[in-house]
């Protein structure tokens, strides 16, 4: 056989396929997205029979060429359909702009959701946080506290600097949060009171030597975590504490105290 009939019998077989996919029923669409490709898979997203199950089945599919997210960001059929939206933004193959341009019209928990999928490319992921972020503000007190237990480091990093008791609770116990983190909000204007005692409370942070620290070098720090944290350090750190530009006197007064009970000099 020479080339033209070898392009002949291509370019019948294809117009074949074209014509199958056009006049397939609900089922038989359903087969076709799982192994049409190039000109076949876009010519199934015009078939009158296609609705909205048929895309999401298409969807699980990795691989897809850009011009299938094309033709489904741009189609009116289905464009008000949230699920679809959803499933479009959190392909890992979407275009950057496509995905991005669905991200905003995400519910705040859907964007967790997303930030959770392996898959999801790192600039994609960061979009979704940084709008989780903003809306962090209105949210309400409960949506905040699942966050705190869901969130990315990014979010619960950002949860933790509001400094709401409630919310930096459940912040300590997520296990994307970074001790840097936690430090950082101890040195931070936000901690008080009320939060740096939970810190100190913490049964995953309480341990920790620079927690420890951070917290015994804060003004705002109550006094019976001087009482509890000191007698566990030696000397030298003791004399350091002293020397912290910040603490009140009666802080230092303990920590003269916890020298004095081990014959050291303050």
């Amino acid at each position: 056989m020479n080339q033209s009939a070898k392009i002949a019998d291509i370019d019948q077989k294809l117009s074949h396929d074209l014509q199958r996919v056009l006049a397939a029923d609900k089922d038989e669409l359903f087969e076709i997205m799982q192994v049409a490709d190039g000109e076949v898979l876009l010519a199934a997203l015009r078939n009158r029979a296609l609705d909205e199950n048929h895309l999401l089945a298409l969807l699980k599919r990795r691989g897809l060429p850009e011009e299938v997210f094309t033709s489904l960001s741009a189609g009116r059929r289905f464009g008000e359909s949230y699920p679809l939206k959803f499933a479009l933004a959190s392909h890992p193959d979407a275009p950057a702009h496509i995905a991005g341009s669905l991200l905003p019209q995400l519910y705040i928990f859907d964007l967790i959701k997303l930030c959770t999928i392996p898959a999801v490319p790192p600039d994609q992921r960061l979009s979704a946080e940084r709008i989780v972020i903003q809306r962090l503000p209105a949210q309400p007190l409960g949506n905040k506290l699942t966050l705190a237990r869901r969130g990315t480091a990014t979010i619960v990093e950002a949860l933790l600097r509001e400094g709401v008791p409630p919310v930096v609770e459940a912040c300590l116990d997520n296990p994307h949060l970074k001790e840097g983190a936690v430090h950082q909000f101890i040195t931070s204007a936000m901690s008080n009171a009320e939060t740096i005692s939970l810190i100190a409370r913490s049964g995953r942070w309480k341990n920790k030597p620079n927690i420890r620290l951070a917290i015994l070098k804060n003004p705002r720090t109550p006094v019976i975590w001087f009482t509890l944290f000191l007698p566990a350090l030696p000397p030298g750190t003791l004399r350091d504490l002293l020397s912290a530009p910040r603490l009140t006197a009666a802080q230092k007064e303990l920590i003269r105290q916890a020298l004095s009970s081990r014959g050291g000099r303050a």
